[in-house]
């Protein structure tokens, strides 16, 4: 019995040893890694946000409402913004809550000043009733997400009358 004990604790010791060195991989002279100062993040621990030539993305309307839609009817609204910052803002993706609503964005940077617009696309084959979509942009700006919307009362072709 103590035989059996001890197998097994030699056995998991043997299993235990590898493990720590796997992951502690990390090395101390390990020249790979960015030195924290190339970090350019403006939020600080408490809160604060510090001053930091960063661009800013600034819409002109956050919301649109397509009010009645017959169904299979595709709508679409372009969400204008500014670059009021003072560095180039790259907008890196548009997500939307739905397969039905299609943004389309500027894949270039834009310019400090510069007024561009994300197009959003809403197909409504398929809905019926009150529909609020999300669009997700995402880029260098602080904050690093933000969030339009759109809304549409989806109407069948005979309750138009």
């Amino acid at each position: 019995m103590k035989t059996t004990f001890l197998l097994r604790s030699i056995f998991t010791m043997l299993l235990a040893i590898p493990l720590f060195f796997i992951s502690c991989n990390q090395k101390p002279g390990d020249k790979d890694l960015l030195p924290g100062d190339v970090v350019k993040n403006p939020n600080s621990a408490d809160g604060t946000l510090e001053e930091v030539d960063m661009p800013v993305l600034e819409f002109e309307a956050d919301f649109h409402d397509f009010g009645r839609v017959i169904q299979g009817e595709k709508v679409s609204f372009g969400f204008k913004f500014t670059n009021t910052g003072k560095t180039d803002l790259i907008i890196s993706n548009v997500s939307t809550s739905c397969g039905c609503t299609v943004p389309d964005f500027p894949k270039t940077p834009v310019k400090p000043g510069e007024t561009q617009k994300i197009d959003v696309r809403f197909d409504s084959e398929g809905r019926r009733g009150f529909q609020n979509k999300t669009i997700t942009v995402s880029s260098n700006a602080q904050p690093s997400n933000q969030v339009v919307r759109i809304k549409a009362e989806v109407i069948l072709p005979e309750e138009l009358k």
